[in-house]
């Protein structure tokens, strides 16, 4: 019998409050009305934030997204769009919604969906006002740190045909629902603060290998823009997600959550080189600004100062209303020259520098040190060049991370690298950010690489990297609702990192908010399905929520062996199938005791083998092992709190309160 298909979902229920009795006044006109509603607000505003229409039902509709934060978006826009359209219509002829959501499990059946998810959704909807929005607790939790709205408390509201009741809540937007037309992103956007994406540029020279530097310049541009105070830049992560496809400009918008798209192409040929760029509004596809420049190689630093010069100076004249005086001109003139400071003064250095990220972000360990010879030949160039010193910091940490080189003496080769990267330049943020990683990965100093990152954050506001790092810091010091919040915000500005949702789903799943957890790990996975250990992790989410026949599924699936073992060996003891269990715990230590120490102390614990779990420990603690950062919050380990060897170890650590 083939298993149920089954996916976690925001799920979206509505419904015309009085139905029955503007049908009895009026029949013709109220499914004229309504059918435009649907025509001109409604199915474009679902659409517009990723929806679907799963059934309607007369007056009522059932939508699914696969996000939550833009199922709400999307309700309210329509409850204020509703708003608009019957401002002149009388009051016993309008239509008005009662919108109810919920994020839970779903099954699928073809386009159909069923299970309590959905039956939440409808009660919720039920206990909706007219014109307004009901959402389960796990909405709330998921959407408040990243939505203005207010929620009002309804209390916990037990449920037809739900075995548990449910925490309720209002959603509190009416108080500007009247101030004009539907608050759609699109028209949001415009008034925050100045946002871009810079997509990859596309090569157009005739030799595929000179991708590298398309590539390169657009991160280059990317990281320079990431610099200027009051301007959100979508990170590398994301923006780099659309490389090799053709999506609307409008699309990508949406999808990064930003106002304007920078998006270009590179022709190279021997030392002659035609860049093409153009600045594209998203709410229109109106270009902004475009320019086209043939020059040499040795122009290539003007070149890019004059692009984001020009980038800067529209975005601020453009979506700001700034004025456009020589003052304003200055300003960003030393804005965008304190932000490229550290880059190379020779263009073959900097050439080579690109060749060199192009290879290290394979993440492999050929590339890596293919990477790390091309640095040290752009370095023998222009031994002044201090991101070059900071990209050489992380690929010798990547090598001693990954054991391609011995651990000690390839933190110690990142160490010098950086140390030259901040003697050459003491505010270069890539520098601070490659510190806080060595001081995170082997010398396990959590202070000191919060101050690291931290600074970088000072020196670039726009970097989601060092944003992430400073929540993975606060969350393995135990300061969970914070790292939350951080990664939420760190989400926002690269909202297609699969590692930022991993990281939720860290927090979360300590917090024991598992639902939640739940939902960022399947994100994680949908955005890069053969993530390490991603569905191991998700394995284990589900087994403490109950689920193990799910959980066996997803451990089963995961593609890294010494994860897949871990959780089968867990989940295999938790359902009582020893046997199965001690074998998967005999295999991880066979195969791997000298790199998964800690894994090998989380199965103990989760088997109650207490003195065995802290053998182990201490183990990982020799071997250095990277997962101990995780130590404090882990729940596998918390079987070992009440030992007096915990507080113990965690102060070893560092990690004690």
């Amino acid at each position: 019998m083939a298993r149920e298909q089954r996916r976690l979902a925001a799920i979206v229920s509505a419904d015309v409050a009085g139905y029955s009795r503007l049908m009895g006044r009026d029949e013709s006109g109220t499914l004229a009305t309504l059918k435009a509603h649907r025509r001109e607000l409604i199915d474009p505003t679902i659409a517009e934030y990723g929806g679907r229409i799963v059934k309607t039902t007369g007056d009522g509709l059932l939508l699914e997204f696969a996000s939550v934060v833009e199922a709400v978006r999307s309700a309210v826009d329509v409850q204020r769009g509703i708003v608009v359209r019957n401002a002149e219509v009388p009051t016993d002829q309008q239509i008005e919604f009662r919108i109810g959501i919920n994020v839970g499990d779903i099954i699928i059946d073809g386009e159909d969906i069923y299970g309590d998810g959905v039956n939440v959704a409808a009660r919720l909807q039920a206990l909706a006002e007219p014109g307004g929005i009901c959402v389960s607790k796990v909405v709330r939790d998921q959407v408040l740190d990243k939505l203005s709205f207010t929620f009002d408390d309804l209390g916990a509201q037990q449920m037809k045909n739900i075995a548990r009741p449910i925490e309720v809540y209002r959603l509190a937007f009416a108080d500007n629902s009247a101030a004009g037309p539907p608050a759609s992103r699109r028209q949001s956007i415009a008034q925050e603060p100045p946002s871009i994406a810079v997509l990859p540029f596309v090569n157009r020279s005739r030799d595929e290998a000179d991708e590298y530097f398309s590539d390169g310049l657009a991160d280059e541009l990317l990281n320079v823009l990431a610099k200027i105070r009051g301007l959100r830049v979508a990170a590398r992560t994301s923006s780099f997600q659309f490389k090799g496809k053709n999506d609307d400009i409008a699309v990508i918008g949406r999808k990064l959550n930003v106002a304007t798209v920078l998006e270009g192409s590179v022709r190279t040929a021997g030392n002659r080189l035609r860049i093409s760029v153009q600045l594209v509004k998203v709410a229109d596809g109106y270009h902004l600004w475009s320019e086209s420049y043939d020059r040499t190689l040795e122009d290539i630093f003007a070149v890019q100062d004059d692009i984001a010069q020009s980038v800067v100076k529209e975005l601020r004249t453009t979506l700001l209303g700034e004025a456009v005086d020589a003052k304003a001109a200055t300003e960003v003139t030393m804005q965008v020259a304190a932000a490229v400071k550290g880059r190379a003064t020779d263009s073959e250095a900097h050439r080579l520098y690109l060749q060199a990220r192009h290879f290290i972000d394979r993440y492999t360990r050929d590339d890596t040190a293919r990477g790390i010879e091309y640095l040290k030949q752009a370095l023998h160039r222009d031994p002044e060049f201090a991101l070059a010193w900071a990209e050489l910091g992380r690929a010798y940490a990547t090598e001693a991370s990954q054991t391609w080189a011995p651990v000690a003496a390839g933190y110690g080769r990142a160490r010098e690298a950086v140390g030259r990267a901040l003697a050459l330049q003491p505010e270069l943020a890539e520098g601070h950010s490659q510190l806080g990683l060595i001081q995170i990965q082997n010398d396990w100093d959590w202070r000191g690489a919060e101050a690291s990152y931290r600074r970088a954050l000072e020196l670039a506001p726009g970097n989601p990297v060092a944003l992430r790092w400073v929540g993975v810091l606060a969350a393995n010091l135990g300061r969970l609702d914070e790292a939350i919040g951080l990664f939420r915000h760190a989400i926002e500005q690269d909202p297609l990192s699969s590692a930022a949702y991993n990281n939720l789903g860290i927090a979360l799943d300590a917090r024991d908010r598992l639902a939640e957890a739940e939902l960022a790990r399947r994100k994680a996975l949908e955005i890069s399905p053969q993530r390490i250990a991603a569905r191991a992790h998700l394995a284990l989410n589900l087994l403490a929520q109950g689920r193990s026949e799910d959980a066996l599924a997803e451990a089963l699936r995961e593609p890294e062996e010494w994860a897949r073992i871990e959780a089968l060996a867990i989940v295999h003891h938790s359902a009582g199938r020893r046997t199965e269990a001690d074998a998967a715990l005999r295999e991880l230590i066979a195969k791997h005791a000298g790199d998964a120490a800690f894994q090998v102390a989380e199965v103990y614990a989760a088997r109650g083998e207490t003195d065995l779990a802290f053998e182990w420990l201490e183990r990982a603690y020799t071997q250095r092992d990277a997962g101990l950062s995780e130590t404090k919050i882990d729940p596998r380990l918390r079987p070992l709190h009440a030992d007096p060897r915990w507080s113990i170890f965690l102060r070893k650590m560092v990690l004690a309160d």
